[in-house]
């Protein structure tokens, strides 16, 4: 096949990855699988091809992904063997995928539609959920923290996108990004899950900075005033729900405190952290592994060292802490690199979003600002939840940082003549 098949095959893959993810079963893994058997089958298209300019960032990225999978290995020692590697292949599988996308990289606007197709599927399956089966929170077709998670990601790159590109937007572009970020922030809110939100609170005056910088300004004002009607229309819908849940958590945070009750949602994750945090204390280089840290944990639980609340989770619902506890050193230090590596390569600055007396490339811009959305949202959902512990929290934030890199890398080879 030629390069152009297989770059139309890219492009229908970043598409998929982000537009399929949340109201279909499974749905992110579909343009992954479609990614992985383009960069098997076409592996002859992009063996030999030189990186260009971009080469330092891609073997930065390339590297954090095999650290972290290095680190998943190592859970072979719990339950199950070799099972346990599913999450290790991930990382691996996705090396070939991205070498494939930096030659054969999408058009951004595959990624733009991509997202607010997914948040718009989000939004409305959310709604249907609530209104329609009467279901408590929203939950998709996975768990009610990863759903509510991802698709406030897709929400806030749908603002990100839309203030980043302008008045370059047609009408029915601007509208449709409008309703999609509504839709992806509306999914959120109906799933309930308050870590989200503590996330989106954390990262928000970046983005508002950002954007102030960088962005066309009156399309910050039309974000405001969209986002306090979102905000208005959400309450009266959801209202007495949210309030309740703020509420609750505060009695729980004060009942773990004041009696030491862990068996709550918030009572149990302070009781993880604490744990977490002295096994890794006990043992910083190594940790205890997969399995060591569940005889430990059930040993320090019968010493009366934690409550018996604590056996029914594998992890610590804190990314941080649960890999210091069961890796060590090792584990924080991948985890950071997957983390902080994507901030260094997508951080806009004015040498990278202009060159020489040319204007702003906002097409520059909305991809930085998705890049950097990922690992930023991502660290804020680890504080309250081991997101990577899941199958959808590891196979978007891999496939969408590769997606919007390549897609990067093409447009500055476009606009400024980089190789």
């Amino acid at each position: 096949m030629d390069g152009l098949l297989w770059q139309r095959l890219s492009t229908l893959g970043a598409f998929m990855v982000p537009g399929l993810a949340l109201w279909l079963p499974s749905g992110y893994s579909w343009g992954a699988v479609l990614l992985l058997l383009c960069s098997l089958l076409g592996v002859t298209t992009w063996w030999r091809r030189p990186l260009g300019a971009g080469a330092g960032r891609a073997v930065a990225l390339a590297g954090a992904f095999a650290l972290m999978g290095l680190v998943w290995v190592l859970d072979m020692d719990g339950p199950g063997g070799l099972r346990n590697l599913d999450r290790a292949a991930k990382y691996w599988m996705a090396l070939p995928c991205l070498f494939y996308l930096l030659a054969c990289p999408p058009h951004p606007r595959s990624l733009w539609w991509g997202v607010a197709l997914g948040a718009i599927g989000s939004g409305l399956l959310a709604l249907f959920q609530i209104v329609v089966q009467d279901m408590e929170r929203a939950a998709g077709f996975t768990n009610a923290i990863q759903y509510g998670n991802l698709s406030l990601t897709l929400g806030v790159i749908c603002a990100l996108v839309w203030c980043a590109l302008g008045a370059t937007l047609r009408f029915w572009q601007a509208v449709g990004l409008a309703v999609a970020m509504g839709l992806g922030l509306l999914g959120s809110l109906l799933s309930l899950s308050r870590g989200g939100w503590l996330a989106l609170l954390l990262t928000l005056p970046l983005w508002a900075w950002l954007l102030w910088r960088w962005a066309y300004r009156p399309m910050l004002v039309r974000a405001a005033v969209l986002c306090v009607l979102g905000l208005l229309a959400t309450l009266a819908l959801q209202g007495p729900q949210l309030h309740q849940r703020w509420v609750q958590a505060n009695t729980e945070v004060q009942d773990y405190l004041q009696h030491g009750k862990a068996d709550s949602s918030v009572g149990q994750r302070l009781d993880h952290w604490r744990l977490a945090w002295a096994m890794g204390l006990d043992r910083p280089w190594t940790g205890w592994g997969r399995a060591g840290y569940a005889a430990e944990k059930q040993r320090r639980v019968a010493a009366g060292q934690a409550h018996p609340f604590v056996l029914a989770f594998d992890h610590g619902h804190n990314e941080v802490l649960d890999l210091w506890a069961k890796r060590g050193l090792l584990g924080v230090l991948a985890l950071l690199l997957l983390y902080v590596v994507p901030v260094l390569i997508f951080w806009p600055t004015r040498r990278r979003l202009r060159r020489g007396a040319r204007l702003l490339d906002t097409t520059a811009l909305a991809l930085r600002l998705t890049g950097l959305a990922l690992p930023m949202l991502y660290a804020g959902f680890g504080l309250t939840q081991a997101f990577l512990m899941h199958n959808s929290g590891n196979m978007f934030y891999l496939f969408m940082l590769m997606l919007v890199l390549a897609a990067l890398q093409a447009r500055e080879a476009e606009m400024w003549g980089a190789v």
